[in-house]
């Protein structure tokens, strides 16, 4: 056992040249001065009524959080350095396990913040809101994009994220028509953006009598949650068709059922949203509003629009071709990005939210196209 002690320290000392070479990755000495900048803002008489004034806190907020994780990194460092040593002079087997754990949480803490650094883009901080569309197909296509609904809740939940379920429209048989989540948490769309595109399946199809193999598809559609977007973005009445309908909810999901839930159509492009979970109908056509200027705004951001004006027919197809990973049940176990070559043949893992590795590939990619 003491042997196991002696490997930690080796690895403790070996991760301690990198975790210092993050605090030049992560900016800490810039951060730190910002913080001091920005709270000194936050003396001025006139702050709270200054119309910026709620980024001001976030941003305080979102940069204490970088500083004092990497802060709390390095401590647990030497703090379990320091336990291995006492546990090697004084033989001692009974901290073994602390120690191995305090190895293993420091890891993958520094593994996950040095790709936090890969997170450059102005919204990567922003929470992420999740719509997904099944392709033709049917049944079996609705329940292929409830599986990555469920997929993606449970990738959100085992990363601390609050996943918030804002819109469901329940398959013909099983399944779902169409879904929308709000992922909330610090970076949520910087890990998440990879997401987006079209997802393909191939099984044995459960819906299917003769146990015949079904490709389907479905997509999913990933955006930051714009917080300050009324002077960004107007859109007039007569480009919008407001129904109201009876919602309806995902299994274990609580949901009023009642006529308040909201779809809204902007007639110019063809984008639906929806809202359901708010307390009125009024609160769910609020919410429906600001996800449809948030969509609107992501798309004017990703074509260089100079207004809103000039989105037109936004789509996708979802079919063949237009996939960005591919998920195999049969005649293999088999799940492969189609940009990033990454794969892991565990499908059940992967279906049950193991999708780091994919989200990982793709932000170290598109790191090395940007050098």
């Amino acid at each position: 056992m003491i042997i196991q002690l002696d490997e930690a320290k080796r690895a403790l000392n070996a991760a301690k040249e990198p975790i210092a070479d993050l605090r030049n990755a992560l900016r800490i000495d810039d951060l730190e001065r910002q913080i001091q900048e920005l709270e000194a803002k936050t003396l001025i008489p006139d702050f709270w009524s200054q119309p910026d004034s709620g980024k001001i806190l976030q941003s305080i907020k979102d940069k204490k959080a970088t500083v004092e994780e990497y802060g709390g990194l390095c401590t647990k460092l030497e703090d379990t350095l320091l336990l291995c040593d006492m546990g090697i002079e004084e033989n001692d087997e009974s901290v073994v396990d602390e120690v191995l754990k305090d190895v293993k949480e420091i890891s993958d803490t520094a593994d996950r913040m040095r790709l936090e650094t890969l997170l450059t883009g102005e919204y990567d901080r922003n929470n992420a809101i999740l719509s997904f569309h099944p392709g033709a197909g049917g049944t079996e296509a609705q329940d292929w994009a409830q599986m990555l609904y469920r997929m993606y809740t449970r990738w959100g939940e085992s990363h601390g994220y609050n996943v918030k379920l804002l819109d469901w429209l329940d398959g013909d048989e099983a399944g779902l028509k169409s879904a929308t989540v709000m992922v909330e948490g610090l970076n949520a769309y910087g890990f998440l953006k990879s997401e987006n595109g079209v997802h393909r399946l191939v099984r044995i199809s459960p819906f299917d009598a003769s146990g015949r193999r079904h490709t389907s598809f479905a997509s999913v559609e990933v955006m930051p949650e714009f917080t300050d977007l009324n002077d960004d973005i107007e859109i007039r009445d007569e480009d919008i068709e407001v129904t109201a309908h009876r919602s309806s909810g995902a299994g274990g999901q609580h949901i009023n059922k009642t006529d308040s839930a909201i779809r809204i159509l902007h007639k110019p492009t063809g984008i639906v949203v929806g809202c359901q979970t708010q307390r009125s109908q009024l609160q769910n056509r609020d919410f429906a509003m600001k996800m449809l200027k948030s969509k609107l705004m992501e798309i004017k951001q990703r074509e260089n629009l100079q207004k809103i004006d000039d989105i037109k027919g936004v789509k996708t197809d979802i079919e063949w071709g237009a996939q960005i990973r591919s998920y195999v049940f049969m005649p293999y176990t088999l799940a492969k990005d189609t940009r990033t070559g990454f794969e892991n043949t565990d499908i059940n893992s992967v279906m049950n939210g193991n999708i780091d590795g994919f989200i990982n590939a793709y932000l170290k990619m598109n790191s090395s196209k940007a050098e």
